[in-house]
């Protein structure tokens, strides 16, 4: 089988994210890197396509240029799909342009700035029979697939309470000082939207629940925090959640939680049993009973479901890691792209993404009248 050719949009030389994705669409040997608009900096775009070892000739200065230059080309040498890396505002008018041309789309999330925007996408997507992938890029980690399985085979009986959690504490280095506060994007509705913490990393979070427990939050009560009044966008989040079969639980985020990296931490609490992940040490999935010892499951063992397995690559006692993780949703869309059979959970699709923007203005709204329950209804 031909490997797909792809495009970047954004992940210029010195972007973590577009290291991420470049390693991640090499991993199953699916893809073929040929071409992009890599940084809005003329030189760091041109540097970037030498680094990558990409033919200067399709290196474009916008993603117009781009679109109207591979459509000449013939169907054989055009890219097929295209990775788009930039800053939240930029998602919706860049996919909304690549998918009117009949291109695939991986879009690094929030998947927009509004649900509005969302629900447009996915109503072009869907016209045009195109595949679209959303990063979320924790759920292809093997043991949250694995961790997927086990809740669906109702291995730890009926889901009783949940929580979700991921704090970082980055912001807290340029939160207390107003002009370094308002040198980053992250800050600025104009280019992040309505949010900061819940459409970082929120959304993460919110995924990640829904997406083991194997069903949809239903309603919602917001308490978001700005710590200073001349912050417009939230940076720090709890949200008391109510799931479709009436378990209660918690989503919580934090860009203020000082000193603490990228803990991402999901529990489920069954009637018979819990599970509990973390993502800083995602090899391991612990598993509580009341008549046995703690079970820490880990990947490539042959005791895993068969979803596991199939994201696992080294064999057990090998770390895997974010880069795996990622691997594992762009080999998903590939197979999808390619006409294969997919397996449940393969990759994140519009419909988390559309999901994760309702989640944000809904906690948003929840928050602005009085930190009232709302209904999701996506």
């Amino acid at each position: 089988m031909k490997k797909i050719k792809l495009g970047f949009v954004g992940g210029g030389k010195d972007s973590l994210i577009g290291i991420l994705h470049k390693v991640a669409s090499q991993m199953y040997d699916k893809y073929d890197l040929v071409s992009g608009v890599f940084s809005t900096d003329k030189k760091t775009n041109i540097d970037t396509a030498k680094t990558l070892g990409l033919d200067l000739s399709r290196v474009y200065e916008s993603y117009e240029d781009m679109i109207k230059a591979e459509l000449k080309l013939d169907v054989d040498e055009r890219i097929k799909a295209v990775s788009i890396l930039t800053p939240n505002f930029l998602h919706y008018p860049i996919a909304k342009k690549f998918l009117e041309n009949g291109f695939n789309i991986i879009c690094e999330k929030p998947l927009t700035i509004t649900l509005k925007e969302a629900l447009e996408l996915k109503k072009i997507k869907d016209s045009h029979s195109l595949v679209f992938g959303v990063t979320h890029t924790y759920t292809g980690y093997p043991m949250v697939r694995q961790m997927c399985q086990m809740i669906e085979d109702k291995v730890i009986g009926n889901i009783q309470r949940v929580d979700s959690t991921y704090f970082q504490g980055w912001i807290n280095d340029i939160i207390h000082d107003k002009d370094k506060r308002k040198s980053t994007w992250r800050l600025n509705p104009k280019i992040s939207g309505i949010s900061s913490c819940l459409a970082d990393i929120g959304t993460h979070a919110f995924n990640m629940l829904e997406l083991v427990c194997g069903m949809k939050v239903k309603k919602i009560l917001a308490d978001l925090n700005h710590l200073y009044e001349d912050n417009p966008l939230d940076i720090d989040v709890s949200v008391l959640i109510r799931m479709e079969n009436g378990a209660k639980g918690t989503i919580r985020s934090s860009q203020i939680a000082t000193g603490i990296e990228n803990n991402l931490n999901i529990a489920v609490h069954g009637s018979l049993g819990s599970l509990i992940w973390e993502q800083e040490n995602p090899n391991y999935l612990y598993y509580y009973t009341n008549d046995k010892p703690l079970q820490v499951l880990k990947p490539g063992h042959p005791y895993n479901s068969e979803i596991s397995l199939d994201g696992t690559k080294l064999p057990a006692g090998h770390p895997e890691g974010i880069f795996d993780a990622m691997g594992n949703i762009y080999n998903g869309i590939a197979r999808q792209i390619n006409g294969e059979e997919l397996k449940k959970r393969e990759y994140p699709t519009i419909d988390e993404g559309v999901r994760g923007m309702e989640f944000i203005e809904t906690a948003v709204r929840s928050n602005n009248e009085g930190n009232i329950w709302l209904e999701l209804h996506s």
